[in-house]
C-alpha cells in the first residue's frame, strides 16, 4: 500500500492533496502519514511476535507530541535522551514504567526528573555517570534501575556520523573494562543492575551485524547473572533504517529471527528501541520552486525549503527522494537540476543533478522520507521561522506545529539595558 499516491494527476499524502495542506499552510512544510506510522509500528511489533518485548519509540527521530501519542496510543512505550524529550514523552500519554534514558551527558537534574517520575531504567554509559546517578538516587532515598550499555566493537556498516558501537566511538562501556566497572558498580547503594544495552548504529539496513552485537551481549548477560547479578533485561537497541536511495528496506523478518536464535532459552525481558523505522517513511517536506536558473555548466531549481528544514542532505550528504506534485508520464522526458534552497550557504542542497520532469517557477516538489531528522533537526538559521507540521489521517488533517510568524521568531531575543531605547521591552538585567 502506498501512504502517497497520485489521484487525478495530484501528488496526496492518504486521500488529501498536497496542493491543498499548500493553500493551507504555505509552503515549505512537513507532512505526516498516520497509517504510515501505524502501519510501520503495527510490521515491527509483528515481526517480534511472542518475544517478551516492550517497543520504546525513539523520540530523537521524530518529537512532536503528535507523533509521539500516535505510538503511545498503539503501546508503545519511549526512549529519550533529554529530560525534554523525557517531558515530551510523558506529556503524550507514555507511561513512565516503558521509559528508557539513554545518552551519554545526562545532568543531575535530569537524573532527578526521571527518578521522581519512576523510569523504567537508565541506560548508563560511563563510571562517572553511574556515580552520579547513585548519589541522586540516594539522596531520594530510592535505588534507580539501571543497564550497562555496552561498546560491543561492531561495525553497523552505516554512515560514519551515525557509527556508535565501533570501540573508537563515544557510546558505551568497552567490554574488556565491564569488570571493573561492575567491581565500581558493586560499591554504590544508590543503582541497582538490572540489564544490559546495546546500541551500534542508525541507518542499518544489512541486519547482519546485528547478530555478533546481540551474540556478545547475550555471553556478557549469561555470564553476570550466573555471577549473581540480578539481570532481567536486555536492551537489544534501534538503529534499523529505511530505503532512501532505492536500496534494499532491511528484513524485518529476518531481524527478528537474529533475536530469537541469540537469545533463546535466555528468560530475559527484551526492549526495542526503533524510531527513523517508524516515522522515516511517513513524512514528506513540501516545498514551492522560487525561481529556475540556468547557470554555466548547471540548471538550478531553487525551492522555498532550506537546509534549515531539513539538514541531512547537508550534513550526510543524504539521498532524498524527489517528486513532483504534478503526476509526470512515466516516459516523460527528463533534465538534471540541482535542487538548493535559498540560504547564503553553498551546502544548502538537497539533491545535485537530479533527473525530473521539466520544472518551473511556482511548481511543488515533495522531497520524501522526511519524517524522521527532518523536523526535529531544524533551526532557523537566517533567521527563517522552521517550516509547520502536519499530520493526516485519511481524508482528515490537523497542523501540529504551526509556523511561527517573524514577530514571534524576534520576540524570543531581549535587548540588554544598555541596548534599550524603549522599542523593545527588556527582562530585568540578569534574566534568563
Amino acid at each position: 500500500m502506498t501512504f502517497f499516491p497520485y489521484r487525478n494527476g495530484r501528488l496526496h499524502i492518504e486521500d488529501v492533496s498536497l496542493d491543498e495542506l499548500a493553500a493551507r499552510v504555505g509552503t515549505p512544510f512537513f507532512c505526516y502519514s498516520a497509517a504510515a506510522m501505524e502501519s510501520a509500528y503495527t510490521s515491527f511489533v509483528r515481526a517480534l511476535g511472542d518475544l517478551p518485548a516492550t517497543v520504546c519509540y525513539a523520540l530523537k527521530a521524530n518529537s512532536n507530541q503528535a507523533v509521539i501519542r500516535t505510538f503511545a496510543q498503539l503501546g508503545a512505550g519511549a526512549d529519550v535522551v533529554s529530560e525534554g524529550e523525557l517531558r515530551r514523552a510523558l506529556a503524550a500519554g507514555v507511561p513512565a514504567s516503558k521509559v528508557v534514558f539513554a545518552g551519554v551527558g545526562k545532568q543531575p537534574s535530569e537524573m532527578a526528573t526521571a527518578l521522581d517520575a519512576g523510569i523504567l531504567q537508565f541506560n548508563v554509559e560511563s563510571l562517572p555517570e553511574l556515580e552520579a546517578l547513585s548519589r541522586i538516587a540516594q539522596e531520594k532515598g530510592v535505588r534507580a534501575p539501571v543497564a550497562l550499555r555496552i561498546n560491543p566493537d561492531v561495525d553497523a556498516l552505516t554512515h560514519a556520523k551515525i557509527s556508535t558501537g565501533k570501540a573508537e566511538n563515544k557510546f558505551g562501556i568497552d567490554i574488556p573494562s565491564l569488570r571493573g566497572f561492575l567491581d565500581s558498580a558493586a560499591q554504590l547503594p544508590g543503582v541497582r543492575i538490572e540489564g544490559l544495552a546495546v546500541h551500534i548504529g542508525s541507518q542499518i539496513t544489512d541486519v547482519n551485524p546485528y547478530r555478533m552485537a546481540f551474540e556478545r551481549l547475550v555471553a556478557l548477560f549469561t555470564e553476570l547473572r550466573d555471577a549473581g547479578w540480578p539481570l532481567e533485561r536486555l536492551d537489544m537497541g534501534g538503529g534499523l533504517g529505511i530505503a532512501y536511495e532505492g536500496d534494499a528496506a532491511p528484513d524485518i523478518a529476518r531481524y527478528a529471527e537474529i533475536v530469537r536464535e541469540t537469545t533463546k532459552g535466555l528468560d530475559a525481558k527484551l526492549i526495542f528501541e526503533p524510531g527513523r523505522f517508524l516515522t522515516g517513511n511517513a513524512g514528506l517536506l513540501v516545498t514551492r520552486t522560487v525561481y529556475v536558473k540556468h547557470g554555466t555548466a548547471r540548471r538550478f531549481a531553487i525551492v522555498d525549503a532550506a537546509m534549515n528544514d531539513l539538514i541531512r542532505p547537508t550534513l550526510y550528504d543524504a539521498w532524498h527522494d524527489i517528486l513532483p506534485v504534478a503526476q509526470f508520464a512515466a516516459g516523460a522526458d527528463r533534465e538534471p537540476y540541482d535542487i538548493v534552497g535559498p540560504i547564503c550557504e553553498s551546502s544548502d542542497i538537497f539533491a545535485e543533478q537530479r533527473e525530473l520532469p521539466p520544472v518551473a517557477a511556482d511548481d511543488l516538489l515533495a522531497i520524501c522520507s522526511s519524517g524522521a531528522y527532518g523536523a526535529v533537526m531544524s533551526s532557523s538559521y537566517n533567521s527563517r521561522p522552521p517550516a509547520p507540521e502536519i499530520l493526516v489521517r485519511g481524508n482528515d488533517y490537523a497542523v501540529i506545529r504551526p509556523r511561527i510568524d517573524y514577530d514571534e521568531l524576534i520576540g524570543q531575543d531581549r535587548l540588554p539595558d544598555w541596548l534599550d531605547d524603549g522599542q523593545q521591552s527588556s527582562e530585568p538585567r540578569g534574566a534568563a
